[in-house]
């Protein structure tokens, strides 16, 4: 529950800390009335001075350690008014060049006028002994920044903005930021970091810019195409872009399309003419690196150094060594990857992936090549490394990923055309969850020559990120494409195996007593699929496996919303796997408490967060830059002192985290199916009862399925089942690749 707000007025008696990185302070405040009460106050502030006069507005919450404090939400600074005040503010040290002795002969001399001798007359101030004219200009400048951070975050704080978001503003824009705001304060949903255009456009509306303003109309329309990115669209059509912006802005076409047209003449957008008359409209990064991944492809599948010489001896000799005969589509795939520039290696559970990229990775070391292995996410790089024993990295550490020092939000490879990886091979597992953007990162750094081989399942859910590659490559017919379809017989006993093939065929799955592995619950309302799921993870699982319910056992669900979706069932399953108890210290955001203990995931990328392998005895092992999307750890520690949250990942790396970077963090007790992507868990429980069409789809359940290594249990209706797998929609992506492919080999 909200605790109530209180608010106090007084002097920085002292500041204890202050991180100029992410505005973290905690200082001592001194009332100003007349029982001179001190308050320690912790938030996320602009600078403070000691003897600066401020009003905080906040609630009291009780550190483990260091007992009562204010979390301050709103502070106004105003400048001191009495001698006293301002001989202690001036005597901080606030203004380089001035101490205490300095304070008192400067007051001394000016008096009430002395804070408008800084302001208008500096120069002045060199009539006190041992201040120089260049001493006296440069005590201006400073005062004059102070006042102009003091006047922003005044200014800020009017239209409802956090400390935490003002002080990010006011570093980027400086003295410039009123005029800014004012003027457009959509440059703050482009430009800052966590403004969306829904905070900026309830901005633009108290400062006064039109409804139907172009600066306001420009802003939806670069927003709806943003937007369409995080649905996995690569363009929209401009007639679906003119009238999502038209729903958004509450606007007639008419309007919208007046705007478009500027923004088109600006090159804002790349458009392009597609067949039937529709016209494609990109963002710039993505029209490039659609084109670029087109022309890459086609130029790598025809340039390699054919070294075909002995291969079928070399197989037989493989498959006697391993004692792993192969199917003939897996000799296939193992003598195309041999003569491919760029092959596809597709099929689903048991059909012998891992088999065929054993005996692919054999081959190559035996012809003497050098190979790089690679994947999109950590979970999956390490599963890789764990069935071929060699080292597999994520694709962003095999590209070197880095960020630039002046925006630490912007990442950038060491691998590129000027420095490509150093391999013959480069094997890519779980290719279906590569993005666009990722893959032209990647296609940058493969020097022409290098085999680059594409493993993955084609029929589970496309990437997180824009753009649907491994099956537009696939569609595009420009490359080798082995599909691998054979289910082995080892595998045909596991019923997880033989029901994915069955959802993924559009048929119900067999569930009978006899089966050890999959399991449907049957349960008719949605509470009582939620007091099972809890049951099911608490109790019977872990006990039936013989199993930890935190690291091995993971609910996917189709929803974030509703009973059954991520955030109640985060709730609920936190509530019972990890309670409150007084030795756990929490913190609340974004309406979730965060707990020691808890499960989270970490949901978008962040380039620029270092992390730590620490020894049992405390020694850093290793250190890095990067945690990304889909990323699972647990909270080690939640430090309200310091306001900063430790979260162990599960390889191991340990990242520190500001109060103010919990929005990149979620419970993961319950997870969605797409952020499942890539990973793979002992136990995988799926309620599946309610939901809308465009959710609940085959490729969805099928994805949610391939999950589990050994357990499967879904809870819910037989109805919904049942629609689930006859639902074959797929929420359509616009993308262009597979016909860029097509046209460029004609």
């Amino acid at each position: 529950m909200p605790k109530e707000a209180q608010t106090f007025e007084g002097l920085v008696e002292n500041v204890f800390f202050h991180n100029e990185d992410n505005g973290f302070t905690v200082f001592l405040l001194s009332e100003a009335n007349q029982n001179k009460k001190s308050i320690v106050c912790t938030g996320t502030l602009p600078s403070l001075m000691v003897g600066e006069k401020v009003k905080v507005n906040g609630s009291y919450v009780k550190n483990p350690k260091y007992g009562l404090q204010l979390n301050v939400d709103r502070l106004e600074k105003s400048e001191p008014t009495t001698l006293e005040d301002i001989e202690r503010y001036l005597g901080t040290g606030v203004i380089t060049g001035i101490g205490k002795a300095m304070a008192k002969r400067i007051v001394e001399k000016f008096g009430e006028q002395t804070l408008e001798v800084f302001a208008e007359e500096p120069e002045r101030l060199a009539e006190i002994k041992g201040i120089t004219f260049e001493k006296a200009a440069k005590m201006g400048t400073v005062f004059h920044e102070k006042t102009d951070e003091r006047r922003a975050m005044l200014f800020l704080q009017n239209y409802d903005i956090s400390p935490t978001f003002a002080t990010r503003i006011y570093k980027k824009f400086g003295e410039a930021t009123a005029e800014i705001v004012k003027k457009n304060p959509y440059r703050l949903a482009d430009e800052i970091s966590g403004i969306g255009f829904r905070k900026a456009d309830a901005i633009a509306n108290k400062v006064g810019i039109a409804f139907d303003s172009d600066v306001r109309v420009k802003a939806g329309l670069k927003f709806c195409l943003s937007n369409a990115s995080t649905q996995g669209h690569v363009y929209l059509p401009k007639k679906v872009l003119v009238e999502d912006a038209a729903e958004l802005l509450q606007i007639p076409i008419e309007q919208v399309l007046s705007a478009f047209a500027e923004l088109s003449m600006e090159r804002v957008f790349c458009l392009e003419n597609l067949p039937g008359d529709e016209v494609a409209v990109y963002m710039n990064a993505f029209f490039y690196a659609e084109n670029y991944v087109a022309k890459k492809i086609l130029d790598l599948s025809g340039c390699v150094e054919s070294t075909q010489a002995n291969t079928d001896s070399d197989i037989e000799e493989i498959e006697s060594e391993t004692n792993m005969p192969l199917a003939d589509n897996q000799k296939l795939a193992v003598k195309e990857s041999i003569k491919s520039g760029v092959l596809v290696v597709t099929g689903g559970p048991g059909t012998g992936k891992t088999t065929t990229l054993n005996t692919i990775i054999k081959l190559m070391q035996k012809k003497g090549l050098e190979i790089e292995l690679a994947a999109p996410t950590g979970r999956a790089a390490r599963r890789m490394s764990e069935t071929t024993g060699l080292d597999a990295k994520t694709i962003h550490r095999l590209l070197e990923i880095s960020y630039l020092v002046d925006d630490p939000k912007r990442q950038t490879f060491n691998k590129n055309e000027d420095n490509p990886i150093e391999a013959d091979v480069i094997i890519i597992d779980e290719s279906s969850m590569v993005d666009i953007l990722l893959m032209q990162h990647l296609l940058k750094a493969i020097a022409p020559g290098t085999r680059l081989i594409m493993v993955g399942d084609a029929d589970q859910l496309p990437s997180v990120g824009p753009g649907n590659v491994l099956r537009d490559i696939i569609n595009s017919d420009c490359v080798n494409v082995v599909r691998l379809t054979e289910i082995f017989r080892q595998a045909q006993e596991s019923a997880i195996v033989m029901n994915a093939h069955r959802i993924n065929r559009g048929e119900y799955p067999s569930i009978n007593e006899k089966s050890k592995d999959f399991f449907f619950i049957k349960k008719s309302s949605t509470d009582d699929t939620v007091r099972t799921i809890v049951e099911l993870v608490i109790e019977r699982l872990p006990a039936y496996l013989n199993c930890d319910m935190f690291t091995d056992i993971q609910v996917l669900t189709p929803m974030r919303k509703s009973i059954i979706g991520v955030n109640n069932l985060n709730e609920e399953l936190q509530q019972n796997m990890n309670p409150p108890m007084p030795s756990k210290s929490e913190k609340e955001s974004r309406e979730v408490v965060f707990r020691e203990g808890d499960k989270v995931m970490q949901i978008k990328n962040n380039y620029s967060a270092s992390w730590r392998v620490i020894s049992p005895g405390g020694a850093i092992l290793e250190k890095g830059m990067g945690v990304f999307n889909g990323d699972q750890g647990c909270i080690q520690e939640i430090n309200n002192e310091n306001e900063y949250v430790l979260v162990k990942f599960d390889d191991e790396r340990v990242v520190e985290y500001g109060f103010n970077q919990l929005d990149e963090l979620e419970l993961s007790f319950a997870v969605t199916i797409h952020k499942s992507q890539g990973s793979e868990y002992k136990a995988v429980v799926i309620p599946v009862h309610s939901g809308p069409p465009m959710l609940m789809s085959k490729n969805l359940l099928y994805t949610a399925v391939t999950r589990a290594k050994e357990l499967v249990v879904i809870v819910g209706t037989e109805e919904m089942l049942r629609r689930m797998i006859s639902n074959n929609k797929e929420t359509r992506r616009y993308t262009f690749l597979a016909n860029r492919l097509s046209q460029g080999k004609t």
